[in-house]
């Protein structure tokens, strides 16, 4: 709440500072942000790493089954996805990501550019540094950043409600001990393990339109006391008491 707060302070001086000496911040630039700041007004036929950026904190806004891209080309598809995290919020819905689409995302990221209710910690109880996986530590560490965007976004849909993480990322040796699957999303990065105020199939149902290619849940052997997503390239949903 502190980190928060000083963030809001820090961002009312830039302004006020800003208006006093006349200055005039660019059209694709709210104001400095610790972890990332775009610095133009992205939409359809743009690319770049600043579009992955992008893709990376609405891949989430999605319909049932579909995954948005992080190949830093602004299509349709990402076009569409803007526009429902823009709907989402109380935005102007044009599909186009400016200052004020930027100022929501900075309001909602951390520092360290996880979203505001899910963090590194959450989704990596095994080992600090993410490495013993079935991909490199900093991979690993990338694919977790994108399910806490997936996640933040289906929290929102479901009504700001809390969602628990109990298990992310698994090196081999942590993914043993729990009589994890030898071939788990866990072991990528990608996966998470959610409980919480919503019940599981609730869980299970919301997931299917918020990015998650593999979706676990109650009925699935397993899986009665939790709901499963990942990013799997193979998808997969199965959660039979749920209708999945």
């Amino acid at each position: 709440m502190f980190r928060r707060t000083a963030r809001s302070i820090l961002s009312f001086v830039m302004i006020t500072a800003g208006l006093a000496f006349g200055v005039v911040a660019t059209a694709g630039t709210a104001h400095a942000d610790e972890c990332y700041t775009w610095s133009r007004t992205l939409s359809q036929g743009a690319s770049g790493s600043d579009v992955t950026q992008l893709q990376i904190r609405v891949a989430g806004w999605v319909t049932s089954g579909e995954r948005l891209s992080y190949d830093g080309q602004y299509g349709a598809r990402t076009a569409a996805a803007v526009k429902k995290f823009q709907a989402a919020y109380g935005l102007s819905a044009d599909g186009v990501a400016g200052p004020q689409t930027f100022s929501k995302i900075y309001a909602l990221q951390d520092p360290d550019c996880t979203p505001a209710h899910f963090s590194y910690g959450e989704l990596n109880r095994c080992n600090s540094d993410w490495s013993g996986g079935a991909v490199s530590a900093a991979t690993a560490k990338a694919n977790a950043l994108k399910t806490m965007w997936k996640l933040e976004a289906m929290r929102h849909a479901l009504g700001d409600v809390p969602i628990n993480v109990s298990s992310g990322f698994r090196s081999y040796a942590c993914n043993r001990a729990v009589g994890g699957s030898a071939t788990s999303r866990h072991l990528y990065g990608d996966a998470a393990d959610l409980t919480g105020s919503p019940s599981f199939c609730r869980l299970a149902q919301q997931a299917r339109t918020h990015g998650f290619s593999e979706i676990l849940g109650p009925g699935y052997p397993g899986h009665n006391d939790h709901t499963h997503v990942a990013f799997d390239p193979s998808p997969y949903w199965s959660a039979p008491n749920c209708g999945i």
